[in-house]
């Protein structure tokens, strides 16, 4: 059996693997002389390659006038410690940090993350940095920088998430007395977080706007839908604790010639599990890229999200993107889609497997002319979102913070310098 490492060996191991870290490091990049905005260091409890959302949305948008840095949570497995740092396709460095099997104390995973954090610190000559959190516990190994800001973008309320740690309520507050800025990612998480902190505001989701509505046009048909009849109803995103996995059984059963199309990763979740019929197709995941031409060959697109703790505060990006792809749209009664979309009957909301049924075939027979009203009704609402306007709201938030420290840096500089000479002309005199 493994034993968690002891601090002898752990000191050992820092000490010896120095060497393995160099190797498996890119070529640090030097301090872009273009771009004058800090450094940006993410810490997330998901990964870079994972699935496309929120934070590769804002992250990739940030890396266009500054370096971004994004650090995953820790892999074990049975090999070496060791570090890898490589360069994203949209410009961002993923940092993965691999960690022995054994090393399960906290203490000494703690130690093992801060020296490989300073160490990525020291490569790539990172001075001046905004630390961006998604997780609280990254504040484990986190809590020795000292950046300009400190951001905290709270997208979910990870702790009723399925396997979350303990801790996490107990790290957040942490969080919140450190942050200068907390983001939300939708006005139900605002709500629940804005008597926490001075400095909340609320982002819900937005929209890639030009790329879904590549759905609306002709797009070669994927060769594992190709074979699907219609109609299809879609779904994409993480098959998790927080998919009604019952409702789709029941609609899917109540209406065998409707072909239920589900893509995405099974997570926290035993395969076996979902629901197994003919008309149900699990395609598995695809990447962003793919995602248009998947959706163009839907005929209604489902956010089959169950109700409980884990989707109380969840704000689906999906559901833009659906909309921007041009599909009508049917969803469990999530807060943040029943307001605004529900509300402006932009979706359509039914939690009963009937009454979800009798959505859907009502969009099924919906005449050209409804559905190019309610298009446009859409298409007006979208106009006002998109990642690029939410990551320059941010920004122009983030740079309020610097410039005020360093307004306050400066007049503390000044009052030092004007008491040293004053007790200059003391001693002189």
């Amino acid at each position: 059996m493994k034993q968690d490492l002891t601090n002898a060996e752990l000191n050992n191991n820092l000490n010896g693997r120095r060497a393995v870290w160099s190797q498996t490091t890119v070529q640090p990049n030097p301090r872009p002389t273009k771009r004058s905005q800090p450094d940006l260091l993410c810490f997330t409890h998901l990964r870079w390659d994972f699935v496309y959302q929120r934070p590769q949305h804002l992250l990739s948008r940030a890396a266009r006038d500054r370096r971004v840095f994004v650090f995953e949570e820790p892999i074990y497995d049975n090999g070496s410690m060791r570090l890898e740092v490589r360069e994203s396709e949209e410009g961002v460095h993923v940092v993965k940090t691999y960690l022995p099997e054994g090393l399960r104390s906290d203490v000494a995973t703690e130690a093992v993350l801060r020296e490989m954090l300073d160490r990525v610190l020291a490569e790539h000559q990172i001075e001046d940095y905004v630390a961006w959190y998604y997780t609280p516990m990254a504040l484990s190994f986190t809590q020795h920088l000292k950046p300009q800001a400190t951001v905290y973008d709270c997208m979910d309320e990870l702790s009723a998430f399925k396997g979350a740690s303990p801790m996490l309520r107990q790290r957040e507050q942490q969080l919140f007395k450190l942050a200068d800025l907390v983001f939300t990612g939708g006005q139900s998480l605002y709500e629940a977080k804005r008597s926490q902190h001075k400095s909340v505001y609320a982002f819900p989701s937005s929209i890639d706007h030009a790329h879904f509505s590549q759905a609306r046009t002709y797009l070669t048909e994927p060769m594992d839908q190709a074979g699907i009849l219609h109609p299809r109803l879609g779904f994409f995103g993480v098959i998790d604790e927080r998919f009604d996995k019952e409702l789709l059984a029941q609609v899917a059963e109540k209406r065998p010639q409707w072909q239920f199309v589900m893509i995405g990763p099974v997570v926290k979740i035993n395969p076996s599990e979902l629901p197994q019929r003919d008309n149900i197709h699990y395609l598995g995941s695809k990447s962003y890229k793919e995602l248009p031409a998947y959706l163009a060959g839907w005929d209604v697109a489902l956010l089959l999200f169950a109700r409980n703790e884990a989707t109380r505060f969840i704000s689906p990006t999906k559901t833009p993107e659906y909309l921007a792809a041009g599909k009508p749209v049917v969803s469990t009664s999530i807060r943040d889609v029943v307001r605004p979309y529900g509300e402006k009957q932009l979706v359509k909301v039914a939690d009963q497997p009937d009454e979800f049924i009798a959505a859907v075939e009502t969009l099924l027979v919906q005449a050209p002319a409804e559905r190019q009203e309610w298009l446009n009704r859409v298409d007006s609402y979208l106009s006002v979102f998109s990642w690029d306007d939410t990551w320059s709201r941010m920004a122009g938030l983030i740079e309020d913070v610097c410039a005020t420290r360093e307004s306050r840096l400066a007049a503390t500089a000044q009052t030092a310098l004007k008491a040293n000479a004053a007790g200059g002309v003391l001693n002189a005199g």
